[in-house]
């Protein structure tokens, strides 16, 4: 297949469009230095002469960041990723009007009161400190809606947990919380940084381990159409027992952290119900929380960034 990735140069971006060349597709990838989409003739400028040609657009690109940026940027965050969803959709329907529209939803979407079941998705209120990118998400999923009930459109939305695994940013930007915690025990236990965590440990979160993310969603394509499917471990954990887990691995004694109630710490619990992916995919697993932190570890360990003082 030929297939354009928006977000390309990203996490999970980069992840995807390797697993889908290693499966011979024709893949053009677009991150931020190649394409501004913010302005609304960017896609067809950067992408002239492939009207029509792709099979699939994989929409990974949004404006933001991890930790209490979302608190911080309301309006940019807004302003930016609607500019960037409605000219990545109106590209969709004017060019490439047979293509099959893939795209990244967000647990951030759910109301907490509610079972994050797909159902849910455009039901209740986001958590407030989340809402404005939050909604941004849920107006992208009505856009596909829209254009699917009037044009007959192909599209399939996922709804991740947080991704971990080898290939994070190191750079300046917030990151998300299990890499920061990785990051900060690492310094900790190369360098005696203290190390203090957000909150007071209690707070769980859900992971998926990014090979497992990509693997299922490129299954799931091939499967369905027309819908909106969580992809997770189904489970979460504490903030405590992922940092106790990473000190394990690392070598570094858990009772030196300190946990700064004062701090930003989001939702109390994000856990996807799983069970329309199950159904779907039955023959889908999930890497061992053990396994994959042993790989992130490692090649966290391996970054410069990070080791030196």
């Amino acid at each position: 297949m030929k297939i354009l990735v928006t977000g390309a140069t990203g996490f999970l971006g980069t992840h995807l469009c390797r697993k889908l060349k290693s499966e011979k597709h024709e893949v053009i990838g677009l991150g931020s230095k190649d394409c501004d989409l913010t302005q609304e003739a960017s896609l067809g400028e950067a992408l002239a002469g492939h009207r029509g040609s792709f099979d699939r657009i994989i929409h990974l690109a949004a404006w933001t960041q991890a930790g209490d940026f979302c608190l911080k940027h309301p309006g940019e965050q807004w302003l930016i990723n609607q500019k960037i969803n409605t000219n990545v959709l109106s590209y969709w329907k004017e060019e490439q009007p047979a293509a099959k529209f893939l795209f990244m939803g967000t647990s951030c979407s759910y109301d907490p009161e509610l079972p994050l079941k797909e159902e849910n998705y455009m039901r209740g209120v986001p958590i407030d400190s989340l809402f404005t990118y939050a909604m941004t998400k849920r107006m992208l999923y009505a856009g596909a809606l829209a254009l699917n009930k009037q044009y007959g459109m192909k599209y399939l939305c996922f709804v991740p947990s947080t991704f971990y695994g080898p290939g994070y940013h190191t750079d300046a930007r917030q990151m998300h919380f299990i890499f920061d915690l990785i990051r900060k025990i690492i310094r900790g236990k190369l360098h005696g940084e203290p190390v203090v965590l957000w909150g007071d440990g209690y707070q769980k979160r859900e992971l998926v381990y990014i090979d497992d993310f990509t693997n299922a969603m490129l299954e799931l394509d091939a499967r369905c159409e027309n819908g909106i499917i969580n992809i997770g471990e189904g489970k979460e954990h504490t903030i405590r027992e992922f940092a106790g887990m990473i000190c394990s691995e690392v070598g570094y004694d858990p009772a030196k952290i300190h946990y700064d109630t004062t701090r930003y710490v989001g939702a109390k619990s994000k856990c996807l119900d799983t069970s329309r992916l199950l159904k779907l995919y039955p023959e889908y697993r999930n890497t061992s929380l053990k396994n994959g932190l042993s790989s992130t570890i490692k090649w966290f360990m391996q970054q410069d960034s990070i080791i030196r003082k």
